[in-house]
């Protein structure tokens, strides 16, 4: 079984629109595409907690910002819990 692309996450979150914005606020952060998959997922629930009432656009780069540096903090702790 092929392992799902960064793409295939921005499909099934709803937010394929806005992977090219993503790309470039985690380049600008210097974050990868393991801490993005994350991080759109967290935005995903959050999406389903509390929606975007007017502007989806800043509402996403708000909370994907966010969701970065949540991602890498839990992909740092899995590491060094495994190691």
């Amino acid at each position: 079984m092929e392992t799902p692309s960064l793409q295939d996450y921005f499909i099934q979150t709803h937010f394929f629109d806005l992977l090219p914005l993503a790309q470039q606020i985690a380049t600008d952060r210097g974050y990868g595409e393991i801490e993005m998959i994350e991080a759109v997922c967290r935005v995903y629930d959050k999406y389903h907690q509390y929606p975007p009432a007017h502007n989806r656009t800043a509402w996403f780069k708000t909370v994907f910002t966010e969701k970065l540096g949540e991602a890498r903090s839990e992909i740092l702790a899995r590491r060094r819990i495994n190691q």
